[in-house]
């Protein structure tokens, strides 16, 4: 038996966030991998035999969540091997009236690219990026605090966030019409703002990325996402995703952390109210004399991990209300890799190299958007007409793939449970090996409609369903996110807001990751979040008078700085 001063759980990135801040306060840190590399949904990986030497990102690929908040400068993960490549430009979708959205960085080179078909939608587009980037701006120090950290929340905003604040709230009517656009559909918003649907559908397929139909009520925040495509902007590590995951590595074994893989833990070990350590298969039991940290999400771990009798007795309603509150709406992952000898290429849309460059977005209107994701909740599968998110992330780093060559990552939205096939297939969600690929080849001919040339350069590929996603990841029911990013299920709600907070009612037994404020994608936020937490919980007086002068001094510093 093994002793540490935390135990983690889950080796993706935010629980090597969290180690790593954790390291740094002076704690000993174990993690611990279900599978034989660190990372979670965030590894670059060799995985087609058929194809040596092409790495493909299994999961997450372009980051922006992660450059709103301080994880990389504070953690300097620079100095271990992180090196992040900006693109630009950051969306193509091609339209099937020969049309396309072309989204650069700039915004005034987004605005005369729409401004080609449509002069109102063009100055429309600035005002409303403007917008959303200062709604983006006054929500930044929300989701780099704990959600009930009044104090870490403070400290967190400058002057610049501060005017981004009031330019969305700063008067009562400026107050209602936020709140109303933010239980309003991403459908309505554009509707409301916009004419063309060359430019409706990608921003709604954007918007749909947060695992909803853009009709969904209460998720108009998705349209959030082009404007942050602008500014911070949108990113990929050299090396490809996994490469953050190895800067985080390298930090936290520098540190003295351990991370130990092939671990699947079974158990967490609770005496008498209090989380001591964990259980592996196989028996090894690994204790934690400060805490459990938990990264994977909450249903697991406390209708799964832990002895029901120990959870009841800490709270007796907790257990049924993590299996009848939490909401996910059954859409999740078929993931598609391709390696190819030629790059994609569309002649029917003035076909240029920089189209290659960010996300390539396969999305004809906002209604072909909706029925790839409603379809999905009524146990369908949308693959009559496919829609889906594209990127050849070789063509801005070429080390992906061997000289001339290139790789091409495909999202297409699916059900994780097929209606009408319960009890079939793969865990009994209906999955075949047969099925994935039939719905593959109908995902690619749909490419290949607007890149010809695709068919014939495909060298290999992989496909991965739902069910197959869902025990890589050990996501619950393949929900990549743990649980749905709709507004009833985030910051002061998410998971439950009796564990929103990232600690639990089991003492010494906390909770991070995406299930976790501010949710998924790369942001690194939840493992930092969950750190100041932990730290305000066992040295209270010390991190909170820390947190209260480093709030005082950064508010001080912005208010006098001189421009």
């Amino acid at each position: 038996m093994q002793e540490y001063d935390v135990v983690i759980i889950g080796a993706g990135h935010n629980g090597l966030v969290c180690a790593a801040y954790l390291l740094k306060a002076g704690y000993s840190v174990l993690l611990l991998e279900k599978r034989s590399v660190p990372g979670g949904a965030a590894t670059t990986e060799e995985c087609i035999p058929e194809a040596p030497g092409f790495k493909f990102n299994l999961c997450a690929i372009d980051h922006e969540f992660i450059h709103l908040g301080p994880v990389v400068q504070e953690l300097e993960l620079e100095k271990y091997g992180l090196e992040y490549l900006e693109c630009d430009p950051v969306v193509f979708c091609p339209h099937p009236d020969g049309k396309y959205f072309l989204g650069h960085k700039s915004v005034e080179k987004t605005c005369a690219e729409i401004a080609r078909y449509n002069e109102r939608d063009a100055k429309k587009y600035a005002d409303f990026t403007s917008y959303w980037q200062h709604a983006i701006g006054a929500m930044i120090p929300m989701f780099n605090a704990p959600p009930k950290s009044v104090i870490d929340i403070f400290g967190n905003y400058d002057i610049a966030k501060i005017k981004d604040l009031f330019s969305v709230v700063g008067s009562p009517n400026k107050t209602l019409d936020f709140v109303r656009t933010m239980l309003t559909s991403a459908e309505d918003i554009l509707n409301e703002w916009f004419d063309e649907e060359f430019l409706k559908a990608p921003l709604s397929r954007l918007a749909a990325e947060l695992g909803a139909p853009p009709s969904q009520k209460n998720l108009a925040i998705g349209v959030m996402m082009m404007a942050m495509r602008h500014d911070p902007g949108m990113a990929r590590p050299r090396g490809g995703t996994g490469a953050l995951v190895q800067a985080l590595v390298n930090l936290v074994t520098s540190l003295g952390g351990k991370i130990l893989c092939d671990q699947h833990i079974e158990k967490v070990l609770v005496d008498d109210g209090k989380a001591v350590g964990v259980r592996a298969a196989g028996g090894n039991e690994y204790r934690a004399k400060y805490g459990v940290i938990s990264n994977i999400d909450a249903k697991r771990v406390f209708l799964q991990l832990m002895d029901a009798s120990d959870v009841d007795a800490a709270d007796k309603n907790l257990r049924e209300r993590l299996e009848r509150r939490i909401v996910n709406n059954n859409e999740t992952i078929l993931k598609i890799d391709l390696a190819i000898d030629k790059p994609l290429h569309f002649p029917n849309h003035e076909h240029k190299d920089e189209y290659l460059v960010g996300s390539i977005l396969i999305a004809d209107s906002m209604m072909h958007v909706e029925k790839a994701h409603s379809l999905c909740t009524l146990g369908e599968i949308p693959d009559a007409d496919p829609s889906m998110y594209v990127v050849m992330p070789s063509f801005r780093d070429p080390s992906l793939a061997p000289d001339g060559k290139h790789t091409v990552w495909i999202e297409f939205f699916a059900p994780y449970q097929i209606a009408g096939a319960e009890g079939t297939g793969l865990r009994g969600t209906g999955w075949t090996d047969e099925l994935k690929n039939k719905v593959a080849d109908k995902v690619v001919d749909k490419l290949a409609h607007y890149s010809p040339n695709l068919k014939n350069s495909i060298i290999a590929r992989r496909v991965e369903s739902p069910a197959e996603l869902g025990e890589r990841l050990g996501a619950y029911k393949g929900n990549y996110y743990h649980i749905d990013m709709t507004l009833d299920q985030m910051v002061f709600f998410r998971p439950l807001p009796e564990i929103a907070n990232y600690k639990t009612p089991i003492d010494n037994l906390f909770l991070t990751g995406a299930g976790t404020h501010p949710g998924g994608s790369i942001s690194g936020m939840p493992g930092r979040n969950c750190a100041r937490v932990f730290l305000q919980t066992h040295r209270p007086i010390a991190q909170t008078l820390k947190d209260a002068r480093d709030a005082i001094a950064s508010t001080v510093s912005s208010v006098f700085k001189i421009n």
